[in-house]
């Protein structure tokens, strides 16, 4: 591929700058798998709890809220090129709350996908609601899908899961804690992932040796959890310490 990268290791890179022009320059059906946490579009002037204490919801300039035309529209613009870049057979997971997965699922089947799994990430600890007027918002939606086309199989490690579950099929709920704060210990991005999280997405659907992509990198954690496995990575980000920080947890994994 002919890219300019900020970092590049051996299987491991990552690309500073915007995904939708990125992404045009990956040679098609390149990568076996995308993981993708886009902008939530919920940032506004509200507050929330973190740590026992109230915060504002303010991630960044990234994920201010935006009309539901325009969200739907990169949604739309995003995942088009990731289907571009996707092999046949690969997969793409995308994580979100209730403020954009619907916007997602639409955009998914509209950009001829075929959603596999709506698996429901039930957080063991979640933030108080401090408003006291709705309840505690305590899962998340990670949306599992392929490219509609007749005849072709997706990976899928049954057993692998299987073995994971104590011999038992996997349902499509996943309890796990928020990421521990020794994930963060060289900063913080106010979406961050749990290691655990990632770890199964990866291990569910690629063998070692295959491409994972992720478009919206942050603090890098499918990079971090795709390496520990044996798999290549490749990360783009807009925001240059989002890739430092992701370089130092890289550097620190060695």
């Amino acid at each position: 591929m002919n890219l300019k990268y900020y970092y590049d290791q051996e299987n491991f890179k990552l690309l500073h700058g915007d995904s939708l022009k990125i992404l045009k320059k990956f040679p098609p059906k390149s990568v076996d798998m995308i993981f993708a946490d886009p902008p939530y579009f919920l940032s506004g002037d509200g507050i929330t709890c973190s740590a026992g204490k109230m915060v504002s919801v303010k991630k960044g300039a990234w994920d201010e809220k935006v009309s539901t035309v325009e969200k739907h529209k990169f949604n739309k613009n995003w995942i088009k090129l990731c289907k571009e870049v996707l092999k046949d057979d690969g997969t793409i997971w995308i994580s979100s709350t209730m403020h954009n997965i619907y916007s997602i699922g639409m955009a998914l089947e509209e950009e001829g996908f075929k959603i596999i799994n709506n698996i429901t990430w039930r957080k063991l600890n979640p933030p108080p609601n401090i408003s006291c007027r709705a309840f505690v918002h305590s899962t998340e939606t990670i949306l599992w899908a392929k490219k509609d086309i007749k005849n072709v199989k997706h990976r899928f490690n049954y057993e692998v899961m299987r073995e994971m579950n104590g011999g038992k099929q996997m349902k499509d709920v996943w309890e796990t804690s928020l990421t521990k704060p020794s994930e963060k210990k060289y900063g913080k991005h106010p979406t961050q992932k749990p290691l655990e999280l990632l770890e199964k997405i990866i291990l569910a659907s690629t063998v070692e040796g295959d491409l994972i992509l992720d478009p919206f990198n942050g603090s890098g954690t499918t990079g971090i959890v795709a390496n520990k496995l044996n798999r290549k990575y490749i990360g783009i980000e807009k925001e240059k310490s989002y890739l430092d920080l992701t370089i130092k947890r890289k550097e620190s994994s060695k």
